[in-house]
């Protein structure tokens, strides 16, 4: 950012003096062409003005010119009005009439021949005439075709050029005046723009490199203070990703190691003869159970990592919900006898279809009802029951088991969360159960709700869009 920045000085500098250059060569050239021909349009026009108001009134056609000095007289006023010289020439070329006086009966053509066959003159200069180069302006006396005389107005160059410096050092003062509020507004504009991006990338910096403690401090209320806002939640996030995937290892690093320790340690005392033949059946039923606890564990992991890959791609169509809950049940009829639980299935209509992925949902189903088997009591029961509302229908299931404690409800869905009371309940769980059901409802963009009290029971639901059409 810095060598950027250092770029766009170095360019800032080189177009200023650029530009400085350009105004004090080319652009004085320009100016000083302009005034001067504003300077000889203005000579002119009153060179034509004091030939027809003032010196035809001292011509006759016979004598000549007449009263020399009064009109000499004249001109000096205008000259001092003015600011310029004034020649009255006859038709020969001789002045007769000049208003600074060491020019009269001079001849101008021994000076210079073409002198009067000119309308305009830069830089006339005769030495002893003039003390400095002159522009001279000759408008000609003509009556009937003839000419009576020449009018010669003469202003310095000196003063053109001064009149253009005068303005090319106004400009130039405007300029530097302009480049240094530009200065200012450029320096505003970096505090404004450059400087939060400079402290945004360092701050992204120290995130990338894993310190997540960095403060982001930006004071601004515009885009950049929203920019610095998501990079802070994204740090937050990563951070949180960060914990979550330590705590991730060292779950599975547990809950890998629990039963593969077990395995390996009853497989080595039934090959070294500790336990004896008669007790290797009951040791190895414990190696198969933990095997099916590696088995589970390993599938509802490849699970979530299904959904963690850009989502998951689902299989919409229509089916009875009422049907699948049926089916899912009946693969608990044995635990639920075991245990004498009762599962009571409670539905609004006898047929209930939803728009969902079929598999998925008797996948929520078989967990939730799993979960509730898990939890609840010898000798209760539990309610699984749907219910049509609007284009939603509402599936539930109830039991009355153990609960769930109010702090850990928000964090039952967390991947691995097991909470106290089901520690001791829930030798063969993962934890990752609800995680699976969360991502699965997600997925369909649907929402699932819990409600429970502890020691009174727990119950789930959740919503799924009701089938326009039934298969």
């Amino acid at each position: 950012m810095r060598r950027m920045i250092f770029k766009l000085a170095l360019c800032y500098l080189i177009a200023l003096i650029g530009m400085l250059v350009l105004i004090n060569t080319y652009g004085v050239q320009k100016l000083d062409r302009r005034l001067i021909s504003q300077k000889r349009q203005i000579l002119y026009d009153e060179a034509t003005l004091l030939i027809s108001e003032y010196v035809n009134h001292y011509y006759q056609s016979d004598t000549g010119f007449q009263d020399k000095d009064a009109m000499t007289r004249q001109l000096r006023t205008i000259d001092t009005f003015l600011n310029v010289r004034i020649w009255v020439l006859d038709s020969s070329g001789v002045v007769i009439a000049d208003t600074r006086s060491n020019a009269v009966n001079l001849d101008i053509n021994s000076l210079d021949e073409t002198f009067l066959e000119k309308t305009f003159i830069e830089n006339a200069y005769f030495k002893g005439i003039f003390t400095e180069p002159m522009l001279c302006v000759i408008q000609t006396m003509v009556y009937n075709y003839t000419i009576r005389g020449y009018v010669c107005i003469s202003t310095s160059m000196r003063g053109i050029t001064d009149q253009s410096i005068f303005y090319l050092d106004a400009f130039n003062l405007c300029y530097l005046l302009f480049q240094i509020v530009l200065i200012g507004m450029f320096l505003t504009i970096y505090l404004i723009t450059v400087r939060p991006v400079l402290k945004m990338t360092k701050v992204t910096k120290a995130y990338a490199s894993g310190n997540f403690e960095v403060p982001m401090k930006i004071r601004s209320h515009d885009e950049y203070k929203e920019l610095a806002d998501i990079i802070t939640y994204m740090a937050q996030e990563l951070k949180n990703l960060d914990d979550y995937q330590k705590k991730f290892v060292a779950n599975i690093s547990h809950d890998f190691r629990s039963p593969l320790t077990s395995i390996r340690g009853y497989a080595e005392a039934m090959k070294d003869g500790t336990i004896p033949y008669e007790m290797q059946e009951k040791y190895l039923d414990i190696i198969l159970f933990e095997t099916e606890r590696l088995t589970k564990l390993t599938v509802n992991l490849l699970e979530l990592n299904s959904f963690d890959q850009s989502g998951k791609i689902l299989d919409i169509r229509s089916f009875d919900i009422n049907a699948v809950i049926k089916t899912t049940a009946t693969t608990f009829e044995g635990i639920c006898t075991k245990k004498k639980i009762v599962l009571q299935l409670e539905f609004s209509d006898r047929e209930q279809y939803v728009d969902a992925d079929k598999d998925k949902i008797q996948q929520i189903l078989y967990n939730l009802i799993d979960n509730a088997i898990k939890f609840s009591n010898t000798d209760s029961s539990i309610r699984v029951t749907t219910e049509a509302k609007g284009s939603k229908v509402f599936i539930a299931v109830k039991d009355y088991g153990i609960g769930i404690p109010r702090e850990s409800l928000k964090r039952i869905w967390e991947r691995f969360y097991k909470t106290d009371l089901s520690r001791g309940r829930d030798k063969k769980g993962t934890g990752l159960g609800l995680s699976i059901v969360k991502e699965i409802i997600t997925a369909h963009n649907e929402n699932i709700t819990v409600v429970s009290t502890q020691g009174v029971g727990t119950e789930f639901t959740f919503t799924l869009p009701r089938s326009e059409y039934e298969e």
